[in-house]
This record gives C-alpha cells, sequence and structure tokens, in this order.
C-alpha cells in the first residue's frame, strides 16, 4: 500500500522544504508540487552539484522519478524553460516521462508581472506576477494552459507536450498504490486565510491546498509534516514577534558583510542585531529567488502549534541545528503576552502586539554539522531536540544538521514511506 505525504511549510517559507522532499524522494514515485509560482525557491545539494528551482520539482534531479506541476500552480513560461534548459545543460533530460504541467495550472502573462512590480511592494511580493495572476483566476479571466499551448509561440510550442490532465495520473496513481510526494511551497503564516494577512501569498500553501492543488481528496493524504528550522525567519514585511533586530536593519543589510568574532561576541551579550546576523550567516539566510537577506528570531513554538492545528500534522522535521554552533545559550518562544494577557494560542489579530515569552536552554559552542550519528551528538543538542517536541505537540520525524543529504537523521521512519 503506497503512502501521500504532504511537505508543508511550518512557518514564514524557506524553512529546507526543497533539501527534505529531495531526501525523500528516493522512496517517492511522484513529486507534485499543488500551489504558488516562481515566487518560491527550493535549493538541493547534489554532491558537488547545487540545483535552484523555482517552479520544477525537486524531484527533478532523481531518475525514474515523475514531477507534476499542480492544477493550483501559476507557472511563468519563460522561468520553467529556463529551469528545463538548465537542466539539460547539466546532462539531465526533461521530458513528459519526469515532468508533466497541469492542463489547468493558470500561466502568468508580461502584464501580470509588470503591475505585480507596480503594486506588490506594499506587502513585500516578490514581483513575479502570482498575485496578479491568482487575481484573474479568481475573476475567471485568467490564461490557462491547456489554452496557453494552443498560442503560436515558441514557448508554447515547447511546453506543449508537458501538459497534461494530472488529476488522472495522480489518482491512477493512489489507486496503483504508488508512493505521492507533494512538496510544499511558502509557508503556513503566509497562506492567504491563515497566515498573517495581508503579508501572505496568494495561495494556499497549507495541506489543503495541496488537496485542491492536485484534485485528490483529503483521505488520500497519509502524512502531513512540517518543515520547521530550530530557529525562525521571515522575508520581507509583516509582524514576527521572535525577530532578532529589526526588519529595517536586515533589509538594508549588506548581503557581502563578513562574520566577526566581534559579532558573536555581542550576539552572546544579548544584542539581538548581532543575535540575527549570526543565524543568517550561518545559516546562509538569502533568499533563493530574490537573493533578500532573511529576517531571523529564535523558534517559536507558537507559530508551530498552529501549524499543526490548521495542517492537521503528524509529524515534523527540524533543519538547521547546526547554526547554533556560535550560542553559549538558546532561546525558545513557549507564549506570548498581549496587552499583558499570556496567550499560548496563535492570534489572528494584534500579532504586531505579541511580546514573546521565552525558556533559555544551554548552548552545544561546538560544529555538530558532520556528525553521523543521532546518538552522538552532544547532550545539550539532544536536550533543545526534545523540547522542541514537546513544545511542538508532534514527533519530530527527522533531523538536519547541514544542506547535504547525508547531514539528516531519520528518527521516526514509521512516519515517513
Amino acid at each position: 500500500m503506497g503512502k501521500t505525504i504532504a511537505i508543508i511549510g511550518g512557518a514564514f517559507g524557506d524553512e529546507g522544504k526543497g533539501k527534505i522532499v529531495d531526501f525523500l524522494t528516493e522512496k517517492a514515485d511522484i513529486v507534485a508540487r499543488a500551489t504558488g509560482g516562481n515566487n518560491a525557491g527550493h535549493t538541493v545539494v547534489v554532491g558537488d552539484e547545487k540545483f535552484k528551482f523555482n517552479l520544477i520539482p525537486s524531484g527533478i534531479v532523481h531518475k525514474n522519478k515523475l514531477n507534476i506541476c499542480g492544477n493550483g500552480m501559476v507557472i511563468y513560461p519563460p522561468k520553467i524553460i529556463e529551469e528545463i534548459e538548465d537542466l539539460e545543460k547539466r546532462g539531465y533530460n526533461v521530458s513528459n516521462k519526469n515532468l508533466i504541467l497541469s492542463s489547468s495550472a493558470h500561466v502568468i502573462t508580461e502584464k501580470q508581472v509588470e503591475l505585480d512590480k507596480k503594486t506588490g511592494g506594499k506587502v513585500g511580493t516578490t514581483g513575479r506576477g502570482i498575485g496578479p495572476c491568482y487575481m484573474a483566476k479568481i475573476e475567471r479571466t485568467g490564461l490557462r494552459m491547456n489554452e496557453f499551448i494552443k498560442q503560436d509561440s515558441k514557448e508554447a510550442k515547447r511546453l506543449k507536450p508537458l501538459v497534461k490532465d494530472t488529476y488522472v495520473i495522480l489518482n491512477e496513481a493512489l489507486e496503483a498504490g504508488k508512493n505521492i510526494l507533494v512538496e510544499g511551497a511558502q509557508g503556513t503564516l503566509l497562506d492567504i486565510d491563515h497566515g498573517t494577512y495581508p503579508f501572505v501569498t496568494s495561495s494556499n500553501p497549507t495541506a489543503g491546498g495541496a488537496c485542491t492543488g492536485l484534485g485528490i481528496g483529503p483521505t488520500k493524504i497519509t502524512e502531513v509534516i512540517a518543515i520547521v528550522k530550530a530557529y525562525t525567519t521571515r522575508v520581507g514585511r509583516g509582524p514576527f514577534p521572535t525577530e532578532q533586530g529589526t526588519d529595517e536593519d536586515t533589509m538594508n543589510e549588506n548581503i557581502d558583510v563578513e562574520l566577526t568574532e566581534e559579532d558573536i561576541k555581542k550576539a552572546n551579550e544579548g544584542d539581538e542585531y548581532s543575535t540575527g546576523l549570526v543565524l543568517r550567516k550561518r545559516g546562509a539566510e538569502y533568499g533563493t529567488t530574490t537573493g533578500r537577506a532573511r529576517r531571523t528570531g529564535w523558534f517559536d513554538a507558537v507559530i508551530v502549534n498552529y501549524a499543526r492545528r490548521i495542517n492537521g500534522l503528524t509529524s515534523i522535521v527540524v533543519t538547521k541545528l547546526d547554526c547554533f554552533s556560535d550560542f553559549k545559550k538558546i532561546k525558545l518562544c513557549v507564549a506570548y503576552k498581549i496587552d499583558g494577557k499570556k496567550t499560548e494560542n496563535f492570534p489572528l489579530t494584534n500579532l504586531e502586539k505579541a511580546e514573546p515569552i521565552y525558556e533559555e536552554m544551554p548552548g552545544w559552542c561546538c560544529d555538530i554539522s558532520e556528525v553521523k550519528k543521532f546518538e552522538e551528538l552532544p547532550k545539550e543538542v539532544k536536550a533543545y531536540v526534545k523540547r522542541v517536541e514537546e513544545l511542538a505537540g508532534v514527533p519530530i520525524s527527522i533531523l538536519s544538521v547541514g544542506p547535504r543529504r547525508d547531514q539528516t537523521f531519520i528518527l521516526r521512519k514509521d512516519l515517513l514511506f
């Protein structure tokens, strides 16, 4: 009997979903994306090669895997063709044997890109035309892939062999007992309905979007796994309770700035901007799609619990544990104080007023990125992992201590393929 595993971003996106999807793809038959467009960025490291995808599912670097761009996506033809050509230059053949685009997916037009550049700045969009394309979809004036490929253009002719009714392929695979991996984009708090509106994306990157964006029923999803970092990050505008430093400082930061011993010293003395900078540099927190510096902060259990409820999580994956190597003390947000009252529930309004309530745990002050067995990790790491699991309310199925496939520990195999 096959499984369908949905991978979800547990916070504001950029949690390392691409790496985990790549890791799990070995036992998947199909890797499918359900929502979003080239506002998402997934990085996959294979040996000495680094791949950056915005539209094509991360499973494309594996042989004999079918990758699907679902009907809930919005696709910018020049960008997906660019990704296909880059793969082909690197020796990866791309055809309808390993990549299928839904005939019902909407197509981003040049006019929509221009509109987004003019209007999207106030909420910090990527300017890729995503919002205007979804607007056209809801207005029923959009261009779908099945109409686009009828056009007399090089792009239409290039993509036409890849376009099919993907709901048929997916449901036949389910009926045949195949393993399907749903590759999430963005994160729970960027969901148009459940995120920090209006500082959100234009689709539903939560678990429900996996069903509507692919045409599969909710009873077909076996596991829902949220990827969360050992700390928290956010790109662009919007409230961020555990942020270290300010969004203005981060957005104005020179991405070429070098991390110094003085920065680390100041971080351990409690300087917020330095704390955020150390996490940013250790975690390479600069956007795959935009190059923008990400805002950084401590782990937020209030957010993760919200993601657990909204998505019906069965487990979480914790990434970037290795990025704490410089810290003598590590903080975890366990609740908020809003207008003088404590709450452990994520507020849908007044998040900007939320003051984090922290627990503090000892750091490990050493590099753990090359440790090969969970049992060999320092006791401080194990204690932190145990506390994160307790606060999340669901098991941790995987831990990651670096970007490579071999920097990954499976803790609960029964919750995976």
